[in-house]
């Protein structure tokens, strides 16, 4: 169910989808991994994985979470940078003159 809406949605949004997508992970990697070397214990971790694999593995678990996550926050993004964008002017032609 969840694929068939992020499929919906990438044809919709395109890229802003993507991008959206990408923040979020990325933001959240750059989250656990900043919880992690400020001394957040991470006990169940292989030995020797460090700060960024741990933080890895903690985003991956995070997924189900940032695709909803996604789903919710495109149209939003999208919306909000349509009103942020100028609107294209009309062409300047014959039936349209300056």
């Amino acid at each position: 169910m969840t694929r068939a809406k992020l499929k919906l949605l990438l044809e919709e949004y395109g890229r802003v989808a993507i991008w959206v997508y990408l923040v979020i992970w990325l933001s959240v990697l750059a989250g656990f991994a900043i919880a992690i070397s400020s001394g957040f214990n991470v006990k169940d971790g292989p030995v020797g994985m460090g700060v960024l694999g741990a933080a890895w593995v903690a985003t991956k678990l995070t997924q189900p979470l940032r695709i909803g996550a996604t789903l919710v926050l495109t149209p939003v993004v999208s919306a909000a940078l349509n009103k942020w964008r100028p609107r294209p002017k009309p062409d300047q032609g014959p039936d349209n003159p300056s």
